[in-house]
């Protein structure tokens, strides 16, 4: 791709998120996936650190540019990238990519929400993204909700529970861990 004129992985890849372009971003990242193995590096590792370092001008990553411009299909092909950093902050404002998924539902006229606006959100909860993360304003994305749009507050509210419990899950695993290791050495 080197020897190639026009446009870079990166720009190629940030543009096919604002304009919701799958076939663009698919064929970025097959060349990425060749390049990759011309170089003898591990296409999916070389796919995402190239995600991973895609940002604007003012620090907004691919998941932020896609959540911006409610690019649902780019977002889906991006998030079954194996190694994206889906809670990525850009420099601006420290949003990460649900904030500006909530920012994206509220720019949007109140019909829009539910077809629109909200498939954009749950993808993004659905790949993992955390709910519990506060942006430079310390807000965080069900505190930027437009407050008429109970059913985008209601989403990211039982995200939220969902990251919550899951980490008390975990908690859990982890006190009995070190029991189940002190008895295997007894």
């Amino acid at each position: 791709m080197a020897d190639e004129e026009g446009a870079s992985p990166r720009e190629l890849i940030l543009e096919a998120c604002r304009r919701n372009n799958t076939s663009l971003l698919e064929e970025t990242l097959a060349e990425l996936a060749a390049s990759a193995i011309k170089a003898g590096k591990k296409p999916a590792e070389y796919i995402a650190a190239t995600l991973n370092k895609a940002a604007d001008g003012v620090g907004n990553g691919c998941l932020h540019l896609a959540a911006t411009y409610g690019s649902y299909e780019v977002l889906d092909i991006l998030l079954d990238q194996e190694g994206l950093e889906i809670d990525e902050i850009d420099r601006m404002e420290k949003d990460t990519p649900l904030h500006k998924a909530v920012r994206y539902v509220n720019s949007l006229d109140k019909s829009e929400w539910a077809s629109a606006g909200h498939p954009i959100v749950d993808i993004l909860l659905d790949a993992g993204c955390d709910p519990r993360i506060r942006n430079k304003a310390k807000l965080k994305p069900v505190e930027l909700v437009d407050p008429r749009n109970t059913e985008l507050r209601s989403m990211l509210q039982k995200g939220e529970y969902a990251m919550t419990a899951a980490g008390d899950v975990v908690e859990e695993e982890d006190d009995e861990g070190p029991t189940g290791s002190a008895s295997d050495s007894d």
